[in-house]
């Protein structure tokens, strides 16, 4: 995990270089992913995976995942920690024995 704490520094000194932290409150951050996010959701409209252009796939996601760690860091936030606790409550929803292999939401296993 130490590459994302190394990316997140690249993106915080990228964001510091140009004095756009004033611009990147919590809300706006948020706003940013989920838009991020749809225009990630635009490249498979009517298309099949395969179909995706994957040059753009790339930007985009990239987009989002700029925003998550700028987010986390607005937060103070540790990446690796609070994936880690989110890891351990959804093992407790989806136990292997239960869910390997089945796409049920947890309350239907």
């Amino acid at each position: 995990m130490s590459d994302i704490s190394e990316i997140q520094k690249k993106v915080i000194a990228f964001r510091d270089e140009r004095d756009w932290k004033q611009f990147h409150n919590p809300k706006d951050l948020a706003l940013d992913i989920t838009i991020e996010a749809a225009e990630l959701l635009a490249e498979f409209l009517w298309k099949s995976p395969e179909e995706a252009n994957k040059g753009k796939v790339q930007d985009e996601l990239a987009d989002v995942v700029i925003g998550v760690l700028l987010l986390a860091d607005a937060y103070g936030f540790d990446i690796r920690s609070i994936v880690e606790q989110k890891l351990e409550k959804i093992a407790l929803k989806y136990p292997v024995e239960k869910a390997r292999g089945r796409r049920e939401k947890y309350t239907e296993l």
